[in-house]
């Protein structure tokens, strides 16, 4: 299936059913990593807010959730630099913090966030990424739950977005040039 967004088609590279399938392995993982344990999920906005709400259900324990805003893409590209768009909430000190991020792609995001968030002294720190790029990864990284692995493409979709538009729909999708 290939829908157009904006200026650019795309093909359905991940479809819904899969990333359900995958969401709930996922949740059951962490279920039973947290299983004696009340974690924050602490999303990174905008892109990851779809996959927190289905990972938080499927891992049903006792949790709680925080948002940080970080951005660092214009269009298709990194610019480099990470926005963060507020301090850290003070609630996450002595936690148990799960990351939920969209997609990693460089690490870059992640490089920049994980100090300032360390700073708190969180209890533990875990991150749980939709999507990885292995190939584009340009820093020590690796997530603990990950959902799939992806060729260095852009993608849309479950959350994802191209100047902002995309993010509704439930597959993700590849550009299709």
């Amino acid at each position: 299936m290939r829908i157009n967004v904006l200026d650019k088609t795309f093909k359905e590279y991940i479809s819904e059913r899969e990333i359900s399938e995958r969401v709930a392995i996922m949740g059951k993982m962490i279920r039973e990593d947290y299983k004696d344990k009340k974690p924050v999920f602490l999303g990174i906005l905008n892109g990851a807010f779809i996959f927190l709400a289905d990972l938080m259900r499927a891992a049903n324990i006792d949790c709680e959730v925080s948002f940080m805003k970080l951005s660092s893409y214009k269009g298709f590209t990194s610019t480099g630099e990470v926005v963060f768009s507020g301090p850290i909430d003070p609630m996450l000190k002595g936690r148990d913090i799960i990351i939920v991020e969209d997609i990693v792609d460089s690490g870059k995001t992640m490089k920049a966030f994980l100090p300032a968030l360390r700073s708190i002294s969180p209890r533990s720190i875990r991150i749980a990424t939709l999507l990885i790029k292995w190939d584009k990864l340009q820093v020590d990284l690796k997530p603990e739950y990950i959902g799939f692995e992806i060729p260095p493409e852009f993608v849309i979709g479950y959350g994802l977005d191209y100047d902002g538009f995309g993010r509704e729909l439930p597959s993700i999708y590849i550009l299709d040039e």
